[in-house]
């Protein structure tokens, strides 16, 4: 039997309502969520980081307010998801704590993914709970979103948070056991799909409707996902996880659908650098700096002669040689007035200057493309 989770070190796993809540009484699944728990314990003593994306604060919000299960008006909605968000934290940290440990609730809406500020602010508090050993569970925030503002469906949703933190794999766990040409459920003769090289019209053609009125989503917006995901880096697998222990299942071979990356995390990221956002500034720096880039080091504030153009921090600006020939480009760390503050200052003295805690890096090489020519060194 493969281990399906073998590769992957930084894992993204979203949670769908139908697994969490029972469909007829409207209550936690607590057994099947002792289970999964189990597995994240398991999975993170081997060392893996793992991000949960879960659905269901407005099933079980439903259910704490008696209101009605299938159909509900915005406010009722959002008053549901009020009162089911308490519960479904509080049944996350239960569950974890059973084996000790922590997790921390994080509520997006999609101007946070979407606004380079906030992306950059979420990301880092994710990475922060991670590196403090914690798992983040992460809903939208369906207590304040409207049709015109909201993600949708908590498939995309988990989609945009792998990419956010780079991580290796998207796990949707579901009702169905991965992609099949056509839905299983009308066609007795569809064929399961193991591996999906790469989303074509054919693959989109594939995808069926919603299977549960306690999910918005349904194999379209998987394969919808799969798109962000594996257009990113990310690999995505659909698997079934309605039994207990469905990771622990992936480990011992059960019958999933992966989705292959187009490319690899770093490639993607730093295409999108260098191909999709407009330059705001730049900054100069000497002979010293020019080589610690060459030779894959970050930009540290020492070297920085000087800084140009009106940019934020998550911005894009270029980095120019003593030459004045730009050698690289990346998304700023600081702003234009913090940069010039600190510029040709040691890590030290930026502590000092913009107060403890403060990134040393001006640009972090990972969010950075060296230029060597007329190619990007990727």
């Amino acid at each position: 039997m493969t281990n399906a989770l073998a590769p992957y070190r930084r894992i993204t796993i979203k949670i769908g309502s139908a697994l969490l809540v029972d469909g007829k009484t409207g209550k936690l699944r607590a057994s099947w969520l002792a289970s999964l728990a189990a597995d994240l314990a398991a999975l993170k003593a081997q060392g893996v980081s793992l991000v949960i994306v879960s659905s269901g604060a407005i099933a079980l919000g439903r259910r704490l307010l008696n209101l009605d299960a299938r159909s509900l008006p915005l406010e009722q909605s959002q008053a549901a998801a009020s009162a089911g968000q308490i519960a479904l934290s509080q049944a996350w940290a239960a569950a974890l704590a059973e084996h000790q440990i922590v997790t921390g609730q994080i509520l997006l809406t999609p101007n946070i993914t979407e606004e380079r500020r906030y992306f950059l602010n979420a990301r880092t508090t994710i990475s922060t709970l991670l590196g403090l050993g914690a798992i983040p569970i992460i809903n939208e925030n369906d207590s304040v979103a409207t049709a015109e503002i909201r993600y949708g469906d908590n498939d995309r949703l988990s989609a945009r948070v792998a990419t956010m933190i780079e991580a290796d794999c998207l796990i949707l766990l579901s009702d169905v056991d991965g992609l099949y040409t056509a839905p299983p459920a009308k066609d007795p003769n569809a064929e399961h799909l193991p591996f999906v090289a790469a989303i074509t019209p054919e693959i989109d053609a594939m995808a069926g409707g919603a299977a549960s009125h306690l999910s918005r989503g349904g194999m379209t917006t998987k394969v919808e996902a799969g798109k962000i995901a594996t257009q990113a880096g990310t690999a995505m697998i659909i698997a079934k996880g309605t039994e207990d222990h469905p990771l622990r299942a992936l480990t011992e071979g059960v019958r999933h659908t992966l989705f292959a990356p187009a490319e690899s995390r770093a490639q993607a990221r730093k295409r999108w650098i260098m191909g999709h956002l407009e330059l705001l500034g730049a900054i100069h720096v000497d002979a010293g700096a020019a080589r610690a880039l060459l030779d894959g080091k970050s930009l540290l504030p020492i070297g920085v002669t000087r800084v140009t153009g009106d940019f934020g921090r998550g911005d894009a600006v270029a980095i120019l040689g003593p030459d004045g020939r730009e050698i690289a480009r990346g998304l700023a760390g600081l702003g234009r007035e913090q940069a010039d503050l600190v510029k040709g200052k040691n890590s030290a003295r930026v502590s000092d200057l913009l107060g403890i805690g403060t990134r040393s890096e001006l640009i972090h090489r990972d969010n950075m493309v060296v230029l060597m020519g007329l190619e990007a060194k990727v």
